[in-house]
């Protein structure tokens, strides 16, 4: 099943994208690999479910609930709450308690569930309110920027907030800059020479974990 996403930015500093979609009809689909973090709302016959999600270091075939509206904010490397360290997350999520249809708990306080129009507010909210912060190390770092950290305070300072290694999270973006040149009509050898991979067989190998597909079936699945 595919699904058409509804996709915006956001003026959040901490925030890379808001989303919203919806299923019909049930079934599976391939969830590849994925380094940021979300927080998804599922609202399904009359009943909303809030989580917290990844990263996902590997592509897995996930469950799609029958006729479900899917509202979700994906959030930038760096950012992070301190008291949901990303590895009680990795290759997972949480959900949180419901309080009645319309609110849930969130570290001992009640929120209304948020949507796609009024996600930047309940961001807004989160930072405010002490739950949602931002780590300059990781932005750094990302930016090509050395700190006056040592190289094993660096790694253990983004394992903690990202979740995952560094090397990992490089791993995951060039998997996804692959498949999207494939997915633009980009030849497989040239994809593997762009995306910085040493040979096709490391393309394949690499898309095949974080994607969940070869190379070729990827072209097969965009003619």
């Amino acid at each position: 099943m595919n699904f058409s996403f509804d996709m915006r930015p956001s003026d959040i500093p901490f925030v890379d994208a808001v989303w919203h979609t919806r299923s019909q009809g049930g079934g599976s689909f391939i969830s590849t690999a994925a380094s940021r973090w979300e927080m998804v709302v599922t609202r399904q016959k009359g009943k909303a479910t809030f989580s917290i999600r990844g990263p996902e270091t590997k592509a897995s075939n996930a469950p799609i609930p029958d006729d479900a509206e899917f509202f979700g904010i994906i959030f930038k490397q760096g950012a992070f709450m301190p008291r949901l360290p990303k590895k009680i997350l990795l290759n997972g999520g949480i959900h949180l308690p419901q309080a009645g249809s319309d609110a849930f708990w969130l570290d001992g306080a009640l929120w209304q569930f948020p949507d796609f129009e009024n996600a930047d507010t309940f961001v807004n909210r989160l930072i405010h309110a002490g739950m949602l912060t931002h780590d300059q190390v990781v932005t750094d770092l990302l930016r090509g920027h050395t700190q006056y950290l040592s190289l094993r305070s660096i790694q253990r300072r983004f394992l903690y907030v990202t979740g995952i290694t560094y090397k990992t999270m490089q791993q995951i973006e060039r998997a996804h800059k692959a498949l999207n040149l494939l997915e633009s009509g980009t030849p497989i050898p040239m994809t593997a020479y762009q995306a910085g991979y040493f040979d096709q067989p490391h393309l394949t190998k690499s898309l095949k974990l974080f994607v969940g597909q070869t190379p070729s079936e990827i072209v097969r699945s965009v003619e």
